[in-house]
């Protein structure tokens, strides 16, 4: 019997009908098409309508049907269930608990992962944790992000970034040599300082006037930001081909984090990778946070071939960042 690993073995991706092009931002505020798709790489960002009762979990329960769907999968088998997310349906309540029963996975347990956009990275290390250990054979890892209801429609600087959307990946044991083989995560508390949003936790609760001055909003000084993720995020991705003796013949893709063309470009160049090798959907969805990476497999599915290297890289606010190597474990 070979070494345990934890494989990804089918993935499922759903974003909302409605899309909110750069045309419709100009008239929200002060931008134009040309500056958005010259910094950011954006065409255009899915919107997940405000109705009521609907918010992350509703994506989060559409991406996992989607998998169960194509893969012909009994949800009852489900051991795991993590909803990587930064906007839960609830501060109290757990969404992946919620999720776990709508998809019908009632012998399984949930829990949150909050890591900002690197949510889904650390997800997939700790569902491939759990598939190691040798408990638990099936886990469903989901990102979910509505950005929507936490971005200011008045500031320019913010509301051109973020989409909704949710993609999920299911883990299983592979003994053949596939799945999750290394990973190199890291943090840093001064990142609150750069991209946060101030109200609705425990330091500022919700109050008339945290509401009026608009506080519950994210905010992001996008050149610290920016130097900090262009940075970290290229030597994470350096760092895991390092630790792994691969070159850029090695690595089949890129799975960056779709924070920013330029980010990715610059991850891209620092791994000596091909452009072709770079899997790219931030021009049609922007920045869905735990939701990017997924969709990405999903978008790219059909593409894949069992044994493709593939090398994860992401950064979020908090600061998190970090990167996977995982050779991809089906046709």
């Amino acid at each position: 019997m070979g070494k345990l690993s934890a494989a990804i073995t089918a993935v499922g991706a759903f974003v909302p009908k409605f899309v909110l092009t750069n045309k419709m931002l100009e008239e929200m505020v002060e931008t134009n098409d040309e500056w958005i798709t010259t910094r950011t790489g954006i065409k255009e960002r899915r919107i997940l309508k405000p109705e009521e009762g609907v918010g992350s979990s509703f994506m989060a329960i559409k991406a996992a049907q989607d998998l169960l769907q194509k893969k012909n999968f009994d949800p009852k088998e489900i051991d795991l269930v993590i909803v990587a997310t930064a906007t839960p349906d609830t501060l109290v309540a757990s969404t992946a608990a919620f999720v776990a029963s709508e998809i019908g996975a009632i012998n399984a347990f949930a829990f949150d992962m909050l890591a900002a956009c690197s949510s889904f990275l650390y997800g997939m290390s700790t569902a491939a944790g759990q598939i190691a250990s040798g408990r638990y054979k099936k886990v469903l890892l989901i990102g979910a992000d509505t950005m929507s209801s936490i971005v200011d429609y008045t500031d320019r600087t913010t509301c051109i970034i973020f989409g909704d959307g949710a993609g999920a990946a299911l883990f299983e044991p592979n003994e053949e040599g596939l799945g999750l083989q290394d990973e190199y995560l890291r943090s840093d508390g001064v990142g609150r300082n750069f991209l946060s949003m101030d109200a609705g936790g425990s330091i500022l609760p919700a109050s008339e006037e945290t509401v009026k001055n608009r506080k519950h909003y994210i905010y992001q000084d996008g050149k610290s930001v920016f130097k900090f993720a262009v940075k970290n995020m290229a030597d994470a991705a350096a760092k895991i081909m390092e630790q792994n003796n691969l070159d850029h013949e090695d690595v089949a893709w890129l799975v960056p984090h779709q924070a920013n063309k330029r980010i990715i470009d610059a991850t891209a160049n620092r791994m000596g990778l091909d452009h072709a090798k770079v899997m790219m959907n931030i021009q049609r969805y922007g920045n869905t946070t735990s939701a990017t990476l997924p969709l990405l497999l999903a978008d790219y599915e059909n593409q894949l071939k069992k044994g493709d290297n593939l090398v994860f890289a992401a950064f979020g606010g908090g600061f998190t960042w970090g990167s996977i190597y995982l050779k991809w474990a089906y046709n």
